[in-house]
């Protein structure tokens, strides 16, 4: 994603709060998939100079990981909707920024199937956070 972020100028940042590795129940495929459309998305939509923050928290038994930019946000009265399939904000800018509009609802799928939860905050003009908990391993 970091040769994407810089053909658009986007600085991407990874925050992990710690060095200690981090134990989730998870298929590791589908949770890098959840974040390359996530990450993707945020680059698509950034604008120039923009930059995409990759934040980890640690949770009681699980960890949220969030996905925020400084893009141009999504309208608030669209949220509910960003998770179904083939809806896209900005039908205008399809052709010019490309997808299918099935990226979110694969996330939204993803996360569920892992019985987690996928939540989006934004406002117009400052960004978007899309953020999503993982259960933490416990080793018995």
């Amino acid at each position: 994603m970091e040769d994407k972020a810089k053909k658009q100028n986007i600085q991407l940042v990874a925050d992990l709060k710690s060095n200690t590795p981090i134990y989730v129940k998870a298929d590791r495929q589908r949770i890098q998939q959840v974040l390359i459309n996530l990450i993707d998305n945020s680059i698509k939509y950034g604008i120039d100079g923009g930059k995409t923050k990759i934040n980890v928290y640690h949770l009681l038994d699980q960890i949220l990981v969030e996905v925020t930019d400084n893009g141009q946000g999504i309208d608030e009265k669209l949220l509910p909707r960003v998770f179904e399939r083939f809806f896209r904000t900005d039908r205008s800018r399809s052709r010019d920024i490309g997808g299918s509009g099935l990226g979110l609802s694969i996330v939204k799928h993803i996360i569920e199937a892992h019985q987690q939860t996928v939540h989006v905050r934004s406002t117009e003009g400052i960004g978007t956070t899309f953020g999503f908990t993982l259960e933490k391993y416990k080793a018995s």
